[in-house]
């Protein structure tokens, strides 16, 4: 005889209950409670993969972009100590551009680690939600982003500040450093184009310059002695050199004359002329953001000049056209037509000023770069969930692929800015949105497996 008792069916003759299968009713994927053991196990997981990564790619640009200029100054007999304030000015370039990179990688490789060794699994089969794993890894990403905008938007102009006014106490003292093989170098109004230098013997050289009354002047030599004057600035002594210079005006009336010897000396000076200004890259965004509402302004006004310039041209063609060939000259006609060519190109010019693109795509670049960390952890998190085998390998070397990958978007996104007059804003943000886009795409698939 069976009688039933809290819902469960027991047998009378021998008192063992029948078996129940039991089915727990799990949360949804992003229900459920948060752990605050969880949460800061992933933290400091994800922000101890984030030093190792953040140090690896810190080496690879510290290697490439400053120890390769520290080399070439040290050639130079440049002292040590200023070389290595050189090196410490440039540091937050090199800050800025690692902290994306290395949230990319550091958490792959964490949430690799952990869905290949079944960690995942247990703490979802325990009731845990993917929360769990999004909430700690996100708030990474929000301090890595933080910590990028300081490095690139306060301590890379004030970097930038102090070494360019090194450099020019650098240039002041050891002036060699200016001559390069095979390059083309402008100290004011002087152009120096140079061939093979070895050691301070420099061939094929040729100097383009102005000389005290105006004229321009050309001189070519075969082979020349390159000598460090000091304080004094350049002096290059020229062997079998040939001299031309003319008038700007009357081209027919020139000199010219060969040596064997000619002594020609670059002033201190002109030396520093070289140097430029910082640009949008070495100012905070919102000093950047003054000169672009600046350059707009300055920009519409030349725009509504040009453009009255067009039209009075435009009017006065027309108006010599209409007239008939004999109240004008063939001639007068021609020049009124050559104006107004001239005058059309230089307002499809104004409005085409690529200048402005480059502070927008600069000024954009400022916030997405460092974003991009936070950008990167909605793709990292279910990318390093799909991980089977092997998980944080396999991160480190989709990481690298990715990175690679974002680079070559951001370099062609600034090219089609510049050149193609895209949108300075998509040019700069469309890597970012397409990681995020990605990693959207695969949580969803992820979670619904």
């Amino acid at each position: 005889m069976e009688n039933k008792k809290d819902g469960v069916d027991q047998q009378k003759d021998n008192g063992e209950p029948e078996a129940v299968i039991l089915q727990p009713m799990l949360p949804g994927p992003f229900k459920g409670r948060i752990s605050g053991t969880i949460f800061w196990y992933l933290f400091r997981e994800t922000l101890f993969a984030f030093a190792v990564s953040f140090m690896f790619f810190f080496f690879i640009f510290f290697v490439n972009q400053i120890l390769l200029m520290a080399k070439d100054i040290l050639e130079k007999s440049v002292p040590f100590n200023q070389v290595a304030r050189l090196v410490v000015y440039a540091l937050p370039s090199i800050v800025a551009i690692s902290s994306p990179f290395a949230s990319l990688l550091g958490t792959l490789m964490t949430i690799g680690r952990l869905s290949s060794d079944n960690e995942i699994l247990v703490m979802l089969a325990s009731g845990l939600s993917y929360k769990n794993i999004f909430i700690p890894t996100i708030i990474v990403g929000i301090l890595i982003s933080i910590f990028s905008f300081i490095a690139n938007d306060i301590l890379l102009p004030l970097g930038t500040i102090h070494y360019s006014r090194l450099y020019r106490q650098i240039v002041k003292s050891t002036p060699a450093l200016e001559i390069e093989a095979n390059s083309v170098k402008r100290f004011k109004d002087t152009f120096v184009i140079t061939g093979n230098v070895h050691d301070k013997n420099i061939q094929d050289l040729l100097i383009i310059d102005k000389t005290s009354d105006g004229e321009r002047r050309v001189i070519l030599a075969n082979d020349a002695e390159f000598v460090d004057a000091g304080k004094e600035g350049i002096s290059l002594n020229l062997r079998n050199a040939f001299v031309h210079s003319s008038k700007e005006i009357e081209r027919s009336d020139y000199d010219y004359a060969q040596s064997r010897f000619l002594r020609y000396r670059i002033k201190p000076e002109d030396l520093m002329q070289d140097l430029t200004p910082p640009g949008p890259r070495e100012m905070t965004s919102i000093d950047v953001f003054r000169e672009i509402k600046k350059k707009e302004v300055n920009i519409g006004k030349s725009i509504v000049t040009r453009t009255l310039a067009a039209l009075d041209a435009t009017m006065n063609l027309e108006n010599a056209l209409r007239a008939g060939p004999g109240n004008r000259s063939w001639t007068a006609r021609e020049n009124l037509y050559n104006n107004f060519i001239k005058e059309s190109r230089l307002a499809l010019d104004t409005r085409r000023d690529r200048s402005l693109s480059i502070w927008r795509l600069e000024f954009y670049k400022k916030f997405s770069i460092p974003l991009g960390a936070l950008s990167f952890i909605f793709l990292a998190v279910p990318l390093g969930l799909l991980a089977k085998k092997s998980g944080q390998a396999v991160g480190f070397i989709v990481g690298l692929i990715i990175s690679l990958i974002y680079w070559a978007f951001l370099l062609i996104g600034q090219n089609m800015g510049i050149r193609l007059g895209y949108s300075p804003f998509w040019s700069m943000w469309f890597p970012n949105v397409l990681s995020v886009g990605i990693g959207i795409i695969l949580t969803l698939f992820r979670v619904r497996r």
